[in-house]
């Protein structure tokens, strides 16, 4: 076909639409989805600073010089997996832990809302809760499991680490005092 390029028919619309195209009322925006087989890898580690947004501490007294947590986010296969260490914290200690809708800022309130699957729903079939103790020494894990899959265009953008435990029912559910700490989260390459 001496010379002829194929176009794929994608690019074609997304040039049409950015040329102005065809008359008529814009196509609908489409939800970018996770394709059935793909799996999403969400982490983040490091130790909690003041400067750095990637790991940042929001209280010293509760997230001392030297604390450091690393977090883990598998999601495919119709599950999503969770997993967080903590390390150098307040020993003998409960904490309340949640992913986050934006990343992690200098002011606490920067994360944003909870990360919720099922919008208005704040319950751990929705949310992501990873409450832990402590040990002696200020290490703690947990780890949590949905039944759902992270959607490609509302990924969750921090995990915080809470002052209290996460109240689990009544008008407080979800619930977890101020803001201790905070790691941004990024997706595996």
């Amino acid at each position: 076909m001496g010379g002829l390029m194929r176009v794929p028919a994608s690019l074609l619309v997304l040039l049409t639409a950015l040329a102005g195209g065809c008359a008529g009322p814009p196509a609908p925006v489409q939800n970018v989805k996770t394709a059935p087989d793909e799996t999403i890898n969400l982490h983040s580690a490091g130790e909690f600073t003041e400067g750095d947004t990637a790991a940042i501490a929001h209280d010293r007294k509760l997230a001392p010089q030297g604390a450091q947590a690393s977090v883990t986010v598998e999601s495919g296969r119709g599950e999503t997996r969770t997993s967080l260490v903590v390390e150098g914290l307040l020993p003998d200690r409960r904490y309340g832990s949640h992913l986050h809708a934006k990343p992690c800022g200098k002011k606490p309130a920067d994360s944003g809302p909870h990360y919720q699957h099922h919008p208005g729903q704040i319950n751990p079939q929705s949310e992501v809760w990873l409450d832990f103790t402590t040990d002696g020494e200020g290490v703690g894990r947990s780890s949590a499991r949905q039944n759902w899959v992270l959607e490609r265009d509302k990924l969750p953008g921090s995990l915080v680490i809470h002052a209290k435990p996460t109240v689990t029912s009544g008008p407080q559910a979800g619930q977890a005092g101020d803001r201790v700490a905070c790691l941004t989260l990024k997706e595996d390459a």
